[in-house]
């Protein structure tokens, strides 16, 4: 009488977007829809298999989704064997008998919808990074409201926002990392929004507030001193990689040292970026190609990831080396050496923040600097850049023009 299984929901999904996978519930030609919590690429999901695939994640996902569906059949199985499956009208009633069924009946504490929902879109989420953050966010409101399991959407008004701000400047929390547990927060709410589970949204009243961050981007000067500084030898590596990252517009960690030699194809380095999973290409400039092939790796595109699982141990050591570059003296008798470095404070984060610096002090349209850092959403000037790379091409070349050679 009734027909469960997975299905792709693509029917409000906006171009270059993950759409919600969901459990759909069939009854007599009527169907209705559950949210799982998971939203993927179409291209990666197998319609007929009704499975995730081409996904980093796709083991886990997966068996997320295999998970809640085998609850759903289980709980339809139970509804059929005591009857009540037949007494359902619609298939709306069936789903609402099948919820019921599944939802723990603890009268003590029963999780409120907003609980449940944060549990499931942070879980969902692609990277264990992200994913952490979003646990560093529930222990806040763990640590701030005791009752935070059993909140609801509504309980989550502008009061209680206002009452958590107040709680963590209290603990020492900065404006802006305030602001990052609240735009999680609110992207769990947005989540709700798209899902139809709420029509509750504080953030229309409530204004997330931020600090100007302290500067992390060099000088078209203070580039030129770093790329031509006669360095420690040890050093010239991992100022080499980090030059390579700003020839490649500032690429981030991530997806430069998980790349595979065949990300290079007809002269462009081709990604999927791992923050937003959407296809990116950057045409490799002379610069670039020549740092490229010094440290070719067999393997992986760089050298370095061949003997290496983890990129962020070599990452700490790269910043730890540039922080160091500068003058160097020995200060006592058995050659222990005192740096005087350049820039204390650089790490590899500033080749992309100054190639973005640089490019909008040459005039460059933020909408190219935005194409060319992987941003945008859906809005017609994005996709025209998106088409044609010519645009971030003739950036990315003019940017490395001006800071080598002195050539606007």
């Amino acid at each position: 009488m009734a027909t469960i299984k997975l299905y792709l929901d693509t029917r409000a999904n906006a171009a270059g977007t993950p759409a919600p996978v969901k459990i759909a519930l069939n009854m007599h030609g009527d169907t209705v829809m559950q949210s799982t919590g998971i939203k993927i690429m179409p291209d990666q999901w197998d319609k007929k298999s009704c499975k995730v695939v081409k996904h980093p994640q796709k083991q886990i996902l997966n068996t997320m989704l295999a998970s809640r569906l085998n609850e759903w059949e289980m709980a339809l199985l139970k509804l059929m064997e005591t009857g009540e499956a037949r007494n359902a009208r619609s298939a709306s009633e069936l789903k609402r008998k099948i919820i019921e069924t599944i939802t723990p009946k603890d009268t003590e504490e029963v999780a409120g919808d907003f609980f449940t929902h944060y549990i499931k879109y942070a879980s969902s989420r692609r990277t264990s990074g992200t994913r952490e953050a979003y646990r560093q966010t529930l222990r806040r409101m763990e640590a701030f409201d005791k009752d935070i399991r059993t909140r609801t959407f509504e309980d989550i008004n502008k009061r209680w926002l206002t009452d958590f701000e107040a709680f963590m400047s209290q603990t020492a929390h900065s404006a802006n990392a305030r602001a990052f547990h609240f735009r999680n927060i609110r992207a769990v709410f947005n989540d709700a929004l798209d899902e139809e589970i709420t029509t509750a949204y504080p953030f229309r009243k409530f204004k997330i507030r931020r600090e100007a961050t302290a500067k992390r981007s060099l000088t078209v000067e203070q580039l030129r001193t770093l790329a031509t500084f006669p360095c420690e030898e040890y050093q010239k590596q991992y100022r080499d990689i980090f030059m390579l990252m700003f020839y490649l517009i500032g690429v981030n960690a991530v997806d430069l040292f998980k790349s595979k030699r065949d990300a290079v194809s007809d002269g462009r380095f081709e990604y999927i970026r791992s923050k937003t999973y959407k296809p990116y290409s950057i045409k490799i400039e002379p610069e670039a190609k020549v740092l490229l092939e010094k440290y070719k790796g067999k393997e992986h595109l760089i050298s370095v990831m061949d003997t290496r699982r983890d990129y962020k141990a070599y990452l700490h050591r790269m910043n730890d080396a540039l922080k160091r570059i500068g003058d160097v003296s020995v200060c006592n008798p058995k050659g222990k050496k005192a740096y005087k470095p350049l820039f204390p404070k650089i790490s590899q984060y500033w080749c992309r923040h100054s190639w973005a610096t640089i490019a909008a002090s040459l005039e460059i349209p933020k909408e190219t600097i935005a194409a060319a850092l992987g941003h945008g959403g859906n809005t017609v000037t994005d996709i025209y850049i998106d088409f044609d790379r010519r645009k971030v091409d003739e950036a990315n070349r003019r940017v490395i023009d001006w800071v080598l050679y002195g050539k606007k």
